[in-house]
């Protein structure tokens, strides 16, 4: 569910490492790791890197902890911290071509039936938390009661979990993995002092504490969890909420760059602190060295695309997304394939599969086949696409969404 936010953070990361070799080592230092890829872990060719970003709708700190109550109250997200659990309700698969270009992020909706290895068909969401779950009773069947041994060996069971089902499901290699949990959005946009928004409506929720007019408006911490949050009271409900995290993930990079951030010491320094209590990054991944091939990000070279859906079903008892992995094994492969090995943009009459924009195809002109549903969303543009091409409210450069 923090959308687009574990993008943000990677972003929000790399950029503050841009900033100066001290900043780089003080967070390569103390940032969180894992070794959830592992070494064996199949890699992306010619140079290209896809990176997976996950935002866990759990109410507790890196180590397990609750979370204090005056921060679950800013939240707006229940008053106890078992709420949540360990639900990966963000998941992004940012592709980042060789060299640098414009990077591709493929949101997976939550409720999606896929196959979780071990545990048979299930909603994508849930396959940390059940790894994780099923670790900790084996450990303790064990009798190891140490809760520090408990969290982490359940957490790192519940990452490869997740990175393994999001592989098999896209059928593309995860080079690395960025972690964030709730608190973290919170965070990232008092750590940028607020990031601007554009609401086509009016909206008022009590679930999500979401109480907003229409047009473009400046959120701050516990506003922007609040518009990330909301899924009731929204046309297409959790589908709506999944483009309200790339709309806000889209304008905290461009707040990036327009609010001066690489050149105030003490913004940066938040970003730093942002970063190293609330991200956990793989072992392996050379910041750095990213850097230096995604420079660009911060600049709007991103676009955000919700992966199809074909339809909605129950699976015990609970709504879930019915999906075609073929279909979406086909349309990630084409969208990350390197520019001279991809096809040209189709013709009129032609659209692709899932209503993904063509490269190289201007933003709403395409259509989405009529068995799916997915949006794009063009960081910096403005624009804005569910189902067919709508008239947008002017945002200033900021995606307006419902």
């Amino acid at each position: 569910m923090l959308r687009r936010l574990a993008l943000c953070v990677a972003v929000l990361l790399l950029g503050t490492a841009g900033a100066g070799w001290y900043l780089y080592r003080d967070l390569a230092g103390r940032i969180g790791s894992s070794r959830a890829l592992g070494d064996g872990a199949p890699k992306s060719s010619g140079g290209a890197t896809n990176i997976l970003l996950m935002g866990l709708d759990s109410r507790k700190d890196q180590n397990g902890n609750d979370l204090p109550k005056d921060v679950l109250e800013k939240l707006h997200a229940g008053a106890s911290s078992d709420i949540g659990g360990y639900n990966t309700n963000t998941l992004i698969l940012l592709h980042v071509p060789a060299g640098g270009g414009r990077a591709t992020a493929f949101s997976v909706p939550r409720d999606d039936l896929v196959d979780i290895p071990g545990h048979g068909k299930d909603k994508i969401k849930k396959a940390y938390g059940l790894a994780k779950a099923e670790t900790e009773e084996r450990l303790a069947r064990q009798g190891v009661t140490d809760h520090d041994r408990l969290e982490h060996e359940g957490r790192e069971a519940g990452r490869r979990a997740q990175i393994a089902t999001v592989r098999a499901f896209l059928g593309v290699p995860v080079d690395h993995f960025a972690e964030v949990n709730l608190v973290g959005f919170l965070h990232i946009a008092d750590a940028l002092d607020g990031v601007p928004v554009c609401l086509k409506h009016a909206v008022k929720d009590r679930y999500s504490g979401a109480d907003f007019p229409a047009g473009r408006q400046t959120l701050d911490g516990p506003q922007s969890l609040a518009f990330v949050r909301q899924r009731h009271g929204l046309p297409a409900g959790d589908l709506d909420r999944t483009r309200r995290q790339q709309a806000f993930l889209a304008s905290a990079t461009h707040q990036l760059n327009s609010a001066g951030t690489f050149a105030d010491p003490l913004r940066l320094l938040k970003l730093t602190d942002v970063a190293k209590q609330d991200l956990v990054i793989d072992e392996g991944w050379d910041l750095l060295s990213f850097l230096r091939q995604a420079k660009n990000l911060s600049g709007g070279n991103v676009r955000f695309t919700t992966l199809p859906v074909e339809g909605f079903a129950k699976h015990h008892g609970e709504d879930v997304n019915r999906v075609d992995p073929d279909k979406i094994r086909r349309l990630v492969a084409r969208e990350t394939r390197p520019e001279d090995g991809r096809s040209a943009a189709p013709t009129s009459g032609d659209a692709p599969e899932g209503g993904s924009a063509a490269p190289g195809s201007p933003v709403g002109t395409l259509q989405p086949s009529p068995s799916s549903s997915s949006s794009t969303v063009e960081s910096g543009s403005g624009t804005e696409r569910s189902g067919q091409t709508a008239p947008m409210m002017d945002g200033g450069g900021i995606p307006c969404v419902d």
